[in-house]
């Protein structure tokens, strides 16, 4: 990928991000592993078809959006903070795999 001069100010000056096609090829595919208190493991993959910090971390905020809007009930999420998997949940990773180019997959 391009290379990024965050410097002394910490973020890139305006053109100093990927290309429209970095953005566009880009992909990411992140292993969780986590030992249970049994003992045994727990396996989660995450991929996305595009660029994580810019393709596809727009995708997601719009989908989460659209999610809140549309599937999910006032009544799910009553008030106070939330995050994003007590409140949205499944409907969050249904809409993101069905539109966004996101895959979630769980191996025991």
């Amino acid at each position: 990928m391009g290379g990024f001069n965050f410097g002394a100010g910490g973020l890139p000056k305006p053109g100093e991000g990927p290309t429209r096609e970095e953005r566009e090829t880009g992909f990411f595919d992140i292993l969780f592993v986590a030992e249970l208190a049994d003992g045994r493991s727990l396996r989660a993959a995450v991929k996305g078809d595009m660029d994580p910090g810019y393709g596809s971390t727009s995708k997601m905020l719009g989908e989460a959006a659209v999610c809140l809007a549309r599937d999910v009930p006032k009544s799910a999420t009553p008030g106070g903070c939330c995050t994003t998997a007590s409140a949205m949940g499944q409907a969050l990773i249904r809409r993101l795999q069905a539109h966004a180019g996101l895959t979630f997959t769980i191996e025991s």
